[in-house]
């Protein structure tokens, strides 16, 4: 495959990400909970992964790895809790501008955790995100009490969590084949819901298919399909690409609850989600630059 067609496969695994709070919308439109739509996904996303791991080589690894995979994997399910809780109070387009402040936060754990002081290029950028996310969020044109403070809270949960999975995951079962590794992550998100909602629904087989559809899809495009997805294209493309075409979520949620939730996008907004993703491409360049000198050294 070329490089552009690996380019594509992140890209599509970002969208994957961008279509979900369009469909927990209608979920929760439908009459479901936040227990019933997160429990749904993460149960029927977990066992398609499995399913795939099932089709792959079989690895051996010891008690240790596992339970460090699936204490890593806890994140990645709060991530899903607080994300869908705060799309009970926000709008779809508003709730992913909170999640993407993932980005900053991210940066601060290097800082805090790793030492890793942030290069000047890397605090333009987080400047130029808060200034899009001022913007995008409508805050500047509205005025800060038009936010729900419950759902703005949720989500900023949410982003903390997500950096959080973004931090542990990428230093815990390294060598291990990205499938396999996705789904114990997969599995560890899975029994933290599991933990903070009991799966009632199981047991109530009127909700459990009305569930079932909205659980399927949601847990294909957002547990299933991006691993697999971004298993496949990200050691080609390297982070800073990758990172880049993966934030094709934001413009796709926004898009995709204007057209489908008739939320209103004004013209001030899309320029913050265009701010967002320029500050993401401007944090990503040096590392972009890296890894085409490492390609062309090994060719």
């Amino acid at each position: 495959m070329k490089l552009w067609q690996y380019a594509v496969i992140v890209f599509l695994g970002g969208c994957c990400f961008g279509v979900l709070s369009t469909f927990v919308k209608l979920a929760y439109a439908a009459g479901f909970s936040l227990a019933e739509v997160t429990g749904s996904q993460f149960l029927f996303g977990t066992m398609l992964i499995w399913t795939i791991v099932l089709f792959t080589k079989k690895v051996k690894i010891n008690r240790k790895q596992s339970v460090q995979l699936l204490l890593s994997g806890a994140p990645m399910g709060l991530t899903g809790v607080f994300y869908y809780q705060s799309l009970q109070t926000l709008e779809a387009s508003l709730a992913i501008i909170f999640l993407f402040q993932f980005v900053w936060i991210g940066t601060l754990l290097e800082w805090g955790i790793a030492k890793k002081t942030p290069t000047k290029s890397k605090l333009v950028a987080i400047t130029i995100l808060l200034l899009g996310s001022a913007l995008a969020s409508g805050v500047l044109r509205e005025g800060v009490a038009s936010l729900s403070w419950q759902g703005a809270v949720w989500g900023m949960l949410a982003a903390i969590t997500f950096a959080t999975f973004i931090y542990v995951s990428g230093s815990v079962g390294q060598g291990l084949p990205p499938v396999f590794k996705s789904a114990m992550l997969s599995s560890g998100g899975l029994i933290v819901v599991l933990l903070l909602f009991p799966p009632l629904f199981l047991g109530d087989l009127s909700v459990l298919v009305g569930v079932a559809p909205y659980g399927m899809f949601l847990g294909l495009f957002g547990v299933a399909l991006p691993p697999l997805l971004f298993s496949i294209g990200m050691p080609q493309v390297g982070p800073g690409l990758g990172t880049i075409l993966s934030a094709a979520e934001l413009p796709v949620a926004v898009i995709m609850s204007a057209v489908v939730l008739a939320e209103v996008v004004t013209f001030l907004q899309w320029i913050g989600v265009l701010l967002i993703l320029l500050a993401i491409t401007f944090a990503n360049i040096g590392t972009i630059k890296g890894h085409n000198r490492d390609r062309l050294v090994a060719s």
